[in-house]
């Protein structure tokens, strides 16, 4: 049995043969069966207080009975009522793991980034002061940037911080040489040689790889998780076909009519009519598996990117203290001679 509606068909299967049912059999007399039929809430004028022939059954067996036709209506209804509950209560567990995993996720990963982007301030407020603040919106642009990609936004995260680091170089070209002025064309072509300049060494490079692997990974994993509880809330939504409510109530409730109320069925006959009820769930399987395993992999694996990532933020700090604190920089003839004031 494909394990995805195994796990669905098995709890169901236990559940459904825990129904009252009965074992002794009352030939003429519908007492028992008038106790259980009002037990469940329906009016007893329904029901007579002997058996009375069933030609008029159109699912149960139609031979002496205890069911009226309206009866037999209203068992059909309940049988349907109770299977999509118990489908309901059995994919519970499923679907409220995925909202709070979800949950626990999404807080676990915005947080990171908030006390990412409170240290990498915090140390260059203290390392710079105000010459930090005057300039910080580039690096509040960039975690805007990394946060609008982790929700789904349409950012290319290589394109985005290319732009970070060409726009830091700027900042610190201008911060480093206070005694030069420099136009926005120079300014606009030293970014365009970041590549060949690389004032910040190897930093660029390692922090893309690490940043992009991280990302990608967060998204896809919190969106997985969003995707899984849509899936799962889906299929927790049964819609009985008509022969799946005759199955049901020939199961259930067609022992009622014979008098028989603390009848259950045996195992495998209860196993064969959740199969049928539940076929095309059970197609689901495969396509399940293939979409769960993934996450395994992600979440074995995500640990060391996140380490990575945090790693980054200190390697960006002290690379930008040392090149702030060297002085003058080695600058590309490509551009021209600095303008001076």
């Amino acid at each position: 049995m494909p394990s995805w509606i195994g796990a669905v068909i098995l709890p169901l299967s236990g559940l459904l043969l825990s129904l009252p049912a009965r074992a002794e059999v009352k030939a003429r007399s519908c007492g028992e069966v008038r106790q259980a039929y009002g037990a469940k809430g329906f009016s007893l004028a329904d029901i007579p207080y002997q058996e009375i022939a069933g030609e008029h059954l159109r699912i149960c067996p139609q031979e002496y009975t205890c069911c009226t036709t309206e009866m037999e209506d209203k068992l059909s209804q309940q049988s349907k009522l109770e299977f999509e509950n118990l489908v309901e209560e059995t994919s519970h567990f499923v679907r409220t793991t995925f909202v709070s995993r979800h949950k626990k996720f999404d807080e676990f990963f915005r947080e990171l980034l908030e006390n990412a982007e409170k240290s990498l301030n915090d140390m260059f407020v203290r390392t710079y002061g105000m010459l930090y603040m005057q300039n910080s919106e580039v690096f509040q642009d960039l975690f805007t940037e990394l946060k609008r990609y982790y929700t789904g936004g349409n950012v290319n995260l290589e394109e985005m911080l290319n732009d970070f680091w060409a726009r830091l170089l700027e900042r610190m070209f201008q911060l480093i040489n206070p005694q030069y002025h420099f136009s926005e064309d120079y300014l606009e072509c030293v970014s365009k040689y970041t590549d060949q300049l690389k004032p910040f060494g190897d930093v660029p490079r390692k922090l893309k790889i690490q940043v992009t692997r991280a990302f990608i990974a967060a998204r896809t994993f919190v969106q997985g998780l969003t995707v899984g509880r849509e899936v799962a809330n889906r299929v927790s939504k049964v819609s009985p076909t008509p022969g799946c409510i005759r199955a049901l109530m020939k199961m259930l409730y067609c022992p009622y009519c014979r008098g028989l109320v603390t009848v259950r069925p045996c195992n495998n006959y209860c196993l064969n009519v959740m199969k049928g009820c539940l076929a095309n769930q059970a197609d689901l399987d495969t396509e399940w598996n293939l979409f769960i395993e993934p996450f395994v992999l992600i979440s074995k694996s995500y640990i060391g990117k996140i380490a990575k990532g945090q790693m980054a933020t200190v390697c960006v700090y002290w690379k930008l203290k040392e090149l702030a604190t060297s002085g003058e920089q080695d600058r590309s003839n490509a551009c021209g001679d600095y303008g001076i004031i």
